[in-house]
C-alpha cells in the first residue's frame, strides 16, 4: 500500500469518524467539524491559518478562514463533541477501567486581548501567568500503556458563567459517569481532595482513588485522626519494584504498601486509606472507595491504578505538542472552547479510532512507518501516529464532498462492537 493509498484511507476515516457528530449539528456544522479534524490532524496546529492551508481549498485562504472562524464560534459546540465523544468512548470503558482526571493550565502569556483571559498556575513551571484553566480526562487500565482521552475542556475564572473549579470538575464526572452508566474508577491527583467532590461522588455511587494533601482528619477506630499520624503507623504488608521512563531513561523505585479502614467524617461508608512509601521522603496516601483486602493482588491494583496517572501526564505533553494546542490565536472565548474540544476529538481519533480498532491495525502500522523519527518509534506510540498522519495528509487536499454514508457508518458501529474488552 503506497503512501497517497494509506493518506486517502485515513481521510476516509477521519469522515466516517466525524460522521458520529453529524446527527447533532446542521449539515454545515457537520461538514466544518470534519474540515477542522482533517485540518488539525494534517498541520499538527491550532492555527486557523496553518488549518485552512492544510485544507488547501480551490478558494482563496481568506475565505476559507474567514468560514472556518465563522462557524468555530458556534455557542455549545464543545460541549456537544464531548458528549459523542464519550458516548462513543464508553464502550472500551468496563467496571474497573480508569478514568484519570487532570485539571491542567494552557498558558498564553503573551497574549493581551484574548476574551477571560485570566492568571493560571504553570504546572510546569509553578509560576503564575495568563492563560485558561483546562482539564483533561482519560481511560485506561492498569495492565496496559494505551491511554483514551474522554474529555477535555477550558474555562475561565473571568468568565461570567464560571461558577468554581469544583463545578467545572462535577460537570466532567457526571457527563462521563452518564454515559458509561457508573462504570470505571475515578483516579485523581491531590487537588482531588476535596469534600465538594468527595460528597457528590459517594451520592452517585461512583468509585474513586484520590491522593490525599496530608492534613485531612479521617476517622480511625472510631477516632478521627490525621492522615499523615495513620500513614505513618500504618503496617507495610508488601513491597514491589516500579521501574518509571522518564524522557528516554529509567528510573526504578523500591516501594513498600498497606492500607487501613477508615471513614469521612460525616460519612457512614467504609472507605480504605492506602499508604505507599518508596517514591519520595513522603508517602503517598490515597483514599478510596474501592473494596480493599490483604491480598497483593486487590492492594497493588490500588497502587498501580495511581501511577496510571503517569500516562495522563504524558497525554497531555502529546497533545499539547502534537496539535500545538497552546498555539490558540482565537481572541473569543467560546471560540477557544470549541477549538479545545475539536483538538480532543483529534486526539481521540489517533488513540481510539486508528490507533485500537482490530481491522484498522495494518492502516495504522503504515502510518506508524511514514512518521520519521530519529530512534524509532518512541514508547508513547500517539507521537508517532500523529507525525505519522500529518505527514500522510499534508500531502492530501480535503475535498468538501463528503465520502462517509450511512451505510460505512454501521458497519464501523459493529466493527467496534466486535472488539473484545
Amino acid at each position: 500500500m503506497n503512501r497517497n493509498e494509506t493518506a486517502r484511507k485515513v481521510r476516509a476515516q477521519i469522515e466516517r469518524f466525524s460522521g458520529i457528530f453529524s446527527p447533532h449539528f446542521s449539515k454545515p456544522q457537520a461538514r466544518f467539524i470534519a474540515e477542522m479534524l482533517f485540518g488539525i490532524q494534517a498541520s499538527q496546529d491550532t492555527k486557523l491559518s496553518e488549518i485552512t492551508r492544510a485544507l488547501d481549498e480551490p478558494i482563496k485562504e481568506k475565505k476559507t478562514e474567514e468560514r472556518l472562524c465563522r462557524h468555530l464560534a458556534a455557542e455549545g459546540m464543545d460541549t456537544l463533541i464531548n458528549e459523542q465523544i464519550i458516548k462513543d468512548a464508553s464502550r472500551c470503558i468496563h467496571q474497573n477501567t480508569l478514568i484519570v482526571v487532570d485539571p491542567t493550565d494552557i498558558r498564553k502569556q503573551y497574549a493581551r486581548r484574548m476574551e477571560y483571559l485570566a492568571r493560571v498556575r504553570d504546572g510546569s513551571t509553578g509560576q503564575l501567568c495568563d492563560g485558561y484553566w483546562g482539564c483533561l480526562a482519560v481511560a485506561c487500565e492498569t495492565n496496559s500503556r494505551r491511554a483514551i482521552p474522554v474529555h477535555q475542556r477550558l474555562w475561565s475564572s473571568k468568565a461570567p458563567d464560571f461558577v468554581s473549579e469544583n463545578e467545572q470538575l462535577l460537570q466532567i464526572i457526571t457527563m462521563i459517569a452518564k454515559a458509561t452508566k457508573k462504570r470505571g474508577i475515578y483516579v485523581m491527583d491531590r487537588g482531588g481532595d476535596r469534600n465538594k467532590l468527595y460528597n457528590p461522588m459517594l451520592d452517585l455511587q461512583l468509585r474513586f482513588i484520590i491522593r490525599l494533601v496530608g492534613n485531612r482528619h479521617l476517622l480511625f477506630r472510631g477516632r478521627a485522626r490525621a492522615a499523615s499520624d495513620l500513614a505513618d503507623g500504618c503496617p507495610m504488608a508488601y513491597a514491589e519494584t516500579l521501574v518509571k521512563e522518564e524522557h528516554g531513561d529509567e528510573k526504578i523505585y523500591r516501594i513498600e504498601y498497606g492500607f487501613r479502614r477508615v471513614k469521612l467524617p460525616g460519612r457512614k461508608g467504609q472507605l480504605y486509606l492506602v499508604v505507599i512509601k518508596g517514591f519520595g521522603k513522603e508517602p503517598i496516601m490515597l483514599l478510596t472507595n474501592v473494596e480493599v483486602k490483604k491480598t497483593r493482588q486487590i492492594l497493588g491494583f490500588i497502587v498501580e491504578a495511581y501511577t496510571a496517572r503517569w500516562l495522563v501526564e504524558e497525554t497531555i505533553r502529546f497533545i499539547k505538542q502534537s496539535y500545538r494546542l497552546e498555539h490558540m490565536r482565537s481572541l473569543k472565548y467560546q471560540r477557544l472552547r470549541n477549538m479545545t474540544a475539536l483538538v480532543l476529538a483529534a486526539a481521540y481519533f489517533s488513540a481510539r479510532w486508528l490507533g485500537q480498532a482490530i481491522k484498522l491495525s495494518i492502516l495504522s502500522t503504515h502510518v506508524l512507518k511514514a512518521a520519521k523519527r530519529f530512534f524509532g518509534v518512541p514508547d508513547f506510540h500517539y507521537y508517532a501516529l500523529a507525525d505519522g498522519i500529518g505527514r500522510l495528509l499534508s500531502r492530501l487536499s480535503y475535498t468538501a464532498k463528503s465520502t462517509r454514508s450511512q451505510e460505512s457508518q454501521s458497519e464501523h458501529s459493529q466493527l467496534l462492537l466486535s472488539i473484545p474488552p
